[in-house]
């Protein structure tokens, strides 16, 4: 629309009948918010302001070929982290420049976790717990993380978006992302120190997970009291 208008069209019929998707629902706004003047130096202000964004773009697309020839020794170790739920390929691409590709320098994922800011501090004085803020740590690395975590809550019946929903509602968004962010990085780490895949855990496995633990607490507890306890599956009606 902005490209016809610079172009000379005034007709606000034709220019709202260029909308696209959700906004085809809208043309009769469009039309009255089309309908009035449109002098020269609009045009041409407007038609600066386009030619600046095109030219942002052509260096955009500049960058996104040198990165990709960059990586194209790497590129099997981008497709496994693109696979983790969350992460798209630009995130990849972040995670591998800003991590690198070998991480035996992290003995375990929570030195890497550690060293990246992405897992709360430990703040105890007298028996009593303060707030446990993250640190700064590498704010790159941490903005494409909680990135991830933020398209995680989007998707369905996966790990991730099952413990992002869990936190959530115990701690809030914000510590859920952080803790979602946490266990990306940890799955990156696995994925590049083994050199395995990934593979999601299910919706269900933080469920089937704490359902055991409350069976082995009870379990234990009632062995305590000097009972001597055997499991049997309750038969369906």
């Amino acid at each position: 629309m902005l490209d016809a208008l610079v172009g000379g069209m005034d007709d606000p019929v034709l220019l709202a009948n260029m909308a696209k998707g959700s906004l085809r629902g809208k043309r009769p706004q469009l039309e009255r918010a089309l309908t009035g003047q449109f002098a020269a130096h609009q045009r041409f202000l407007i038609g600066q302001q386009l030619a600046h964004l095109d030219g942002l773009d052509a260096v955009i697309e500049q960058l996104n070929q040198e990165i990709g020839q960059r990586l194209q020794p790497f590129l099997d170790k981008a497709a496994r982290l693109d696979a983790i739920t969350g992460v798209g390929r630009r995130t990849a691409e972040v995670l591998l420049a800003e991590i690198g590709t070998d991480v035996k320098r992290f003995p375990t994922a929570a030195h890497l976790a550690s060293w990246a800011a992405m897992c709360p501090g430990n703040n105890e004085s007298a028996g009593k717990r303060k707030s446990g803020k993250t640190g700064k740590g590498n704010q790159w690395l941490r903005s494409a993380l909680v990135e991830a975590a933020h398209a995680v809550a989007h998707t369905k019946n996966t790990y991730l978006y099952t413990q992002f929903h869990h936190v959530a509602a115990r701690r809030g968004k914000k510590r859920a992302l952080i803790a979602v962010g946490h266990s990306i990085l940890s799955i990156v780490w696995h994925l590049l120190e083994h050199d395995c895949e990934y593979v999601d855990l299910g919706s269900r496995y933080l469920e089937e997970r704490d359902r055991q633990q409350i069976q082995r607490r009870l379990v234990r507890r009632l062995e305590d009291f000097g009972y001597k306890v055997k499991l049997e599956a309750a038969s369906v009606a």
